[in-house]
């Protein structure tokens, strides 16, 4: 309850306005507060936290599509985060163009579902590169047609199995798609009214540039809310880098296929005796019966062997390992 002002007071308070003595703006000024207003349509359910460590995981996953998609495409591929925000669903699903290719993606073990959406251009020039096309555009866009659907679930579908390892540090997530949608009106996954935050990340490839938005609702990440922050993320990041890292790499690098060849030996032969080879002919090479064999991996040499078989296939002995300073 405020203070209340005796006779005398409220007397040489208005002696000393009428004086000067007070200012009555100065008085105003110093009981205004601060007020922040408050939109209860739109509750701040995101802070500026969630959303930057939100950036930093699709960061990494722009780093994924920009080594990945090169791989299908055969051209360059950049992908970079462009911005992050929080709206209501409403608002998002407005702001559609119509074609537009909407990914409504399970995202297992969270609940609920988001939406990866990608800009029709994107998909008629990875559609044009696929059929072997220079990955250009439409002038006018179209619906896609059905032959051209397989392909769109196709990118989709790559895009989706790559957010696995980006979030790992946060939730270790089993995505699974649902359904693609060309059309907005078919994509309401929630309500209307419910908050999402989307993280926009440009792609460009080749000469064409588009954006690419993940739609992910509050009602999914609420579970692990208290794990999208920068401190949690950073740890949990140096964790995983010392524990696994060098195992990682180590099967990585075991899984690389190399080419190893074995040559039983060379020799030089005139372009006439090359063209009246027949079969029965014999060709003279520089090794010995008994002499060992030069295996090559790739284009060094690393192994002697001596020639076989091993069920009932060519086989090769391995003698001795060609170290580099013996090469």
């Amino acid at each position: 309850m405020s203070e209340v002002l005796s006779q005398s007071e409220i007397d040489g308070l208005l002696a000393a306005l009428s004086s000067g003595e007070l200012d009555v703006d100065q008085m105003q000024a110093a009981d205004e507060k601060k007020v922040k207003d408050y939109d209860f349509k739109r509750p701040a359910k995101f802070s500026k936290e969630h959303l930057r460590t939100l950036e930093m995981i699709y960061e990494h996953y722009g780093r994924l599509l920009s080594t990945t998609l090169p791989l299908y495409l055969r051209k360059n591929v950049t992908v970079s985060v462009a911005n992050s925000e929080t709206v209501t669903y409403s608002e998002f699903s407005n702001a559609l163009s119509n074609p537009v290719i909407l990914g409504v993606i399970s995202f297992l073990p969270l609940q609920g579902n988001i939406i990866l959406e990608l800009q029709a251009n994107i998909g008629f020039s990875f559609i044009d590169r696929m059929l072997g096309g220079e990955g250009g555009t439409l002038d006018k866009p179209r619906p896609f047609t059905d032959i051209e659907m397989p392909l769109i679930e196709k990118l989709v579908t790559i895009c989706m199995q790559l957010m696995v390892e980006p979030w790992q540090n946060v939730v270790s997530i089993n995505p699974v798609m649902e359904r693609i949608e060309t059309n907005p009106q078919f994509a309401q996954v929630i309500s209307p009214t419910d908050m999402i935050a989307i993280v926009t990340l440009n792609i460009k490839i080749g000469d064409t540039e588009g954006l690419m938005n993940v739609c992910l609702p509050y009602f999914t990440l609420e579970s692990v809310m208290d794990k999208l922050n920068t401190k949690f993320w950073f740890s949990t990041m140096q964790k995983n880098n010392d524990e696994d890292y060098e195992d990682t790499l180590e099967t990585m690098v075991r899984h690389v296929d190399v080419p190893v060849k074995a040559i039983l030996g060379k020799c030089n032969v005139s372009v006439n005796d090359f063209v009246h080879l027949q079969a029965g002919d014999i060709i003279r090479l520089d090794n010995r019966v008994n002499t060992d064999m030069q295996v090559y991996v790739g284009n060094l040499f690393k192994f002697t062997a001596l020639p076989g078989t091993a069920k009932e296939k060519y086989a090769v002995r391995i003698t001795s390992v060609v170290r580099e300073e013996e090469e």
